[in-house]
């Protein structure tokens, strides 16, 4: 899971001067996650859509900060190659999702 992975980045990657960085990632990683759960919760109606859509706004927020934490070099790559993955399916699957839920 991203949000699982992300905070173990932060635990073990953080420098100081990257503090922003790493909380900013780990809260928009975690937002995927608790934004599909709070967004089923509701049912299958709009406010099940709205948070799919927040959801996958966190996730393409999550994407560029991992891409940004790569340029910076503050996270090995073969850490980070996994994680990125991971996340491109998560938005993948949330776009899936959203096309399903939205009028077009």
């Amino acid at each position: 899971m991203v949000s699982r992975e992300c905070f173990l980045l932060a635990r073990d990657c953080w420098v100081p001067w990257a503090t922003a960085l790493f909380g900013q990632l780990q809260r928009s990683a975690l937002s995927v996650q608790l934004n599909i759960a709070e967004g089923w919760s509701f049912g299958p109606g709009a406010n099940y859509t709205r948070h799919l859509g927040i959801a996958y706004g966190s996730a393409v927020e999550t994407a560029e900060l991992l891409d940004l934490a790569r340029e910076l070099a503050l996270i090995p790559a073969e850490r980070l190659g996994p994680i990125a993955e991971m996340n491109q399916l998560s938005r993948r699957l949330l776009q899936g999702l959203l096309r399903s839920r939205r009028p077009l």
